[in-house]
């Protein structure tokens, strides 16, 4: 992880500016960011739209779990059990 260090005044509406090589490579067309707060730090993530579709048909079903599709409980609790052995 390429880390750098930059130093940014708050102004008087707890306001930052963000380095703008950081905006072109990180945000493109979004202008939105997460900020997740921790004990004494602050993370600024950006948010990103995620293409699902990378997932499709990267699991399989048995007809035991594709028959518990129509109880969402019980499908997600067969389906955890599977995951976990």
């Amino acid at each position: 992880m390429n880390q750098k260090v930059n130093i940014k005044r708050v102004d008087s509406q707890g306001r930052i500016v963000l380095p703008r090589k950081w905006r072109e490579a990180e945000l493109e067309d979004s202008d939105e960011v997460i900020i997740i707060e921790e004990e004494g730090v602050l993370k600024i993530i950006p948010k990103k739209k995620i293409d699902l579709t990378q997932f499709f048909d990267s699991c399989e079903y048995d007809d035991v779990l594709i028959n518990k599709l129509e109880n969402w409980s019980e499908f997600e609790t067969s389906l955890l059990s599977k995951k976990e052995k």
